[in-house]
């Protein structure tokens, strides 16, 4: 007994580190999943079909696409193409092959391989493959149409339910693929935050030769790696916040400045970009340099000087639909940060996307400060300073 206590410990699966929340969220989605199909699969139906109304492999389909909604295996053209494919398979052997032990075997081999084929691996889909075989009498008979009801009814309803759940939780459904920013420069140069630590060939040949299916995605494990990666630094550089390394002066407008005294604003004080805010200062705007040359149709050179002193100079006493004020040229969406963010969150954004200043703005989305390039390769390399000094 005291060798298998120690034996069984070892084998028991670790705790899974998701919360009550998520846990509870999950719970919730299987249930509202499930309910909503089989309703909705007897109103297609009829009260008393023929064939049953929901079949048990959407169980396990429900756990994937609610309790795992970010795993490969739980994607739309896994959940839709997985199943039907898998039904299509088992009735076919169902029908071509007398013996029913025989014919179950060969339905979930020739149902994964076709998944594997189609890449579309849902794991429910074996289930269901072993169903069209063993089902009884009444999924025998019905041959194919067992593919389209209950099968693919079951399944295209349980997929609209995960894609109005998910998303109405605050969990992404579908995943999609993450951007890839690339080179902005349209040259052979890989992204700078791939020309140190692991790159995206890197993860592919480690994947390759780890040759297993994995139940998350290769974009979600980048991100994971990615974060661990942000995770250590943050430990190692302790607490160095956007709060600690932003400017306070910032020069900002408003939505009614001119535009000559915007421009005028940007060289004068040498600078990009004016964050514009309202009267209690909450960011609502940036304009810059590129929402200036963009609306004044500088995309050639030609007349550049002469179209950009017609652009900014105010048109006195008459009537144009020429811009005249800041808010009419200024971008809306601003991608901030908070004062509290590590400054290792602000590589990404300052690397990969092409920005070169993020304004900082507290929880009430007040403009606190402004972050640029130089702020932040700054404050990295006085922290490497600072931790090759410590070791």
């Amino acid at each position: 007994m005291k060798k298998v206590l120690p034996w069984l410990h070892q084998h028991l699966p670790p705790p899974i580190a998701v919360g009550k929340t998520e846990r509870f969220r999950a719970c919730c989605g299987a249930l509202l999943g499930i309910f909503l199909t089989g309703i909705l699969s007897r109103f297609a139906l009829g009260a008393t079909p023929d064939l049953p109304l929901l079949i048990a492999p959407m169980g396990a389909s429900a756990v994937l696409v609610f309790a795992l909604p970010s795993s490969p295996l739980a994607q739309p053209w896994s959940v839709v193409g997985g199943n039907i494919i898998s039904a299509l398979v088992g009735v076919a052997c169902a029908q071509w092959i007398g013996d029913p032990v025989l014919a179950g075997s060969v339905a979930v081999t020739g149902a994964i391989a076709a998944m594997f084929a189609l890449r579309c691996l849902h794991p429910p889909g074996g289930a269901i493959a072993l169903t069209a075989v063993l089902g009884g009498p009444a999924i025998q008979d019905a041959g194919f149409h067992f593919v389209l009801s209950p099968v693919a009814l079951n399944s295209v309803l349980m997929l609209v339910a995960a894609l109005v759940y998910n998303n109405a939780t605050r969990h992404r459904y579908p995943l999609l693929t993450h951007p890839d920013y690339g080179n902005k420069h349209k040259t052979g140069d890989a992204p700078p935050s791939e020309r140190l630590g692991f790159t995206a060939d890197d993860l592919d040949d480690v994947l390759k030769h780890y040759n297993q299916v994995l139940d998350v995605s290769r974009d979600e494990l980048a991100s994971l790696f990615m974060q661990t990666e942000m995770h250590a630094y943050r430990r190692r550089f302790e607490s160095i916040t956007c709060a600690d390394i932003m400017s306070r002066d910032v020069v900002t407008v408003e939505f009614g400045t001119e535009l000559e005294e915007a421009w005028a604003l940007l060289r004068r004080h040498k600078i990009k970009a004016l964050p514009v805010v309202d009267r209690a200062r909450r960011l609502i705007g940036i304009v810059t340099f590129v929402d200036f040359m963009k609306h004044a149709n500088l995309d050639v050179y030609h007349g550049f000087e002469a179209k950009l002193r017609h652009f900014i100079r105010r048109t006195t006493g008459t009537h144009s639909d020429k811009p005249e004020v800041v808010g009419q040229i200024m971008t809306r969406s601003v991608l901030t940060a908070n004062t509290a963010m590590h400054i290792v969150e602000l590589v990404p954004l300052l690397s990969d996307t092409g920005l070169h200043h993020i304004p900082i703005v507290d929880h009430e989305r007040r403009l606190a400060g402004m972050v640029t390039q130089s702020d932040l390769i700054a404050a990295l390399y006085r922290g490497r300073l600072v931790d090759s000094a410590a070791a």
